[in-house]
């Protein structure tokens, strides 16, 4: 009996030992086979469009605002032009051809990111009885119309340069007549060859074109 015992403790020692052997065995197989994929991609650079919003100074705006506190201006969403409606950064290097960054994004498409945009600037005009951003509850009496024609990093030229293009239509939202309409085009260097560049370039232009909208609405709003 004592040798059937001790027989049977060895195979149960020689089982242990196997496992033991084939898991550190797997393990390093396991270890062997990471190694050989791929490192992950890193992740994409995320930037947004963002601006101090400014407002109006100039002193016929600011008389003209005084005298149209009772309008409320709704600001639509704007659309965008083919190729532009999307959270990808598109920058060109030749005529009639779209690219884009690879590991760099808008964090919104840039129509989005706008909108709110457009309606700090209006507010902060000081020219509207109320700003909302359409759709809205309130009744309004103008609408902004806007839609995003251009907006790339061009490479075509040293140093690369933005291209911010918007378009505008002031309506009135009881006779849906157009009042006024407009072109805005903006163009800023890039500080740098780069993704990080176009951003920083974008958002100056921007800025001159957030004056130039605010100014457009106040001129050609209606008294109420």
């Amino acid at each position: 009996m004592k040798s059937n015992n001790t027989a049977s403790h060895a195979r149960r020692a020689s089982c242990a030992r196997f496992a033991a052997f084939a898991s550190a065995f797997a393990m390093a197989l396991l270890g062997g086979c990471s190694s050989l994929l791929p490192p992950p991609p890193p992740p994409d650079n995320i930037y947004l469009l963002e601006a101090k919003v400014p407002p109006i100074s100039t002193p016929d705006d600011a008389r003209a605002a005084q005298q149209k506190r009772g309008s409320v201006l709704a600001v639509s969403m704007p659309r965008a032009r083919a190729g532009f409606d999307t959270a990808q950064m598109v920058w060109v290097n030749q005529e009639h051809g779209l690219k884009v960054y690879s590991r760099n994004r808008w964090a919104d498409t840039p129509a989005r990111m706008l909108a709110p945009l457009f309606a700090q600037t209006l507010e902060r005009s000081s020219a509207f009885h109320a700003v909302v951003q359409a759709p809205s509850a309130v009744s309004a009496t103008l609408r902004l119309d806007t839609e995003l024609i251009r907006l790339q990093q061009d490479f075509s030229v040293q140093p690369s340069r933005v291209q911010f293009t918007l378009s505008a239509q002031l309506i009135d939202t009881n006779t849906r007549r157009v009042i006024a309409s407009a072109e805005f085009d903006e163009a800023e260097n890039a500080a740098s060859e780069d993704a990080y560049g176009g951003v920083r370039a974008a958002n100056l232009a921007l800025e001159r074109l957030l004056v130039k909208l605010a100014a457009f609405c106040v001129k050609h709003a209606p008294m109420p």
